[in-house]
């Protein structure tokens, strides 16, 4: 069943839509499965968003919008269940997917750019030849609040990135990135701690110079970053030659 406007719903399968909003033309809902459900708050902002159910006792969860829009393929599997929390936007679509039984799950005031993965699989099945056992499993992914992903950026299963992080343009991210911190490479890694992000845009925001903290309107995501003590391998980065 393919469901082209998001709208209150069920189906003699226990397919479940849940949505009081106007908004929600742009909406794609396919339900391969049963006893799967999609839960959308009354304020969300969704353009061009598809949403696919392939198996049984999906759930999703998608929060509101005070601003901006949100733009997304998202793929549910059996058991699994994604939760996207408020005011997440994405400048073109993010692709999601989880499987067997996994969680994705999205803070707060989240910024995807153009270009993003989050997955908590790799889409097929990998094995090792000797003893038959699989070497690829699904695993959760969790993205804090207020974590902005860069352009291309990519999460796999076993992602966690914490509150007020960015992810650089084109890194790939497979453990864990604390808060308040810039990680960057393929696997992403920690290049500068203590940091903090706005959204207002170099040019579309007055001032059109922010040479510091005085031009932006500062959020609750102004935190040092906190380092677990087995972080792995963490070294302090060399600022001293960031001017050279």
């Amino acid at each position: 069943m393919t469901i082209t406007a998001l709208a209150p719903y069920r189906d003699d399968k226990g397919n479940t839509i849940i949505y009081s909003g106007t908004g929600g033309r742009d909406v794609t809902v396919e339900f391969r499965g049963s006893n799967n459900t999609l839960e959308v708050a009354e304020t969300a902002n969704l353009r061009r968003v598809h949403f696919s159910f392939d198996c049984d006792n999906g759930v999703g969860r998608i929060g509101g919008h005070k601003n901006g829009n949100f733009a997304a393929y998202i793929r549910i599997g059996q058991d699994s269940t994604v939760i996207i929390g408020d005011d997440v936007t994405a400048t073109q679509s993010v692709s999601m997917t989880c499987v067997e039984g996994q969680t994705l799950t999205v803070g707060n005031d989240c910024m995807f750019a153009v270009g993003c993965q989050v997955r908590t699989d790799d889409a097929h099945a990998i094995f090792d030849v000797r003893s038959g056992e699989r070497v690829n499993p699904s695993k959760p992914v969790v993205i804090g609040n207020h974590v902005w992903l860069s352009n291309g950026s990519v999460l796999l299963g076993g992602a966690t990135v914490g509150d007020g992080s960015v992810i650089g343009a084109g890194s790939l991210v497979k453990g864990e990135i604390p808060n308040n911190c810039i990680a960057v490479g393929t696997p992403a890694k920690v290049v500068r701690m203590h940091t903090a992000w706005e959204r207002p845009h170099l040019s579309l925001s007055k001032p059109y110079y922010k040479p510091d903290a005085s031009t932006v309107k500062k959020s609750a995501y102004w935190n040092m970053t906190v380092l677990e003590p087995d972080y792995p391998n963490f070294k302090y980065p060399d600022y001293s030659k960031a001017s050279r």
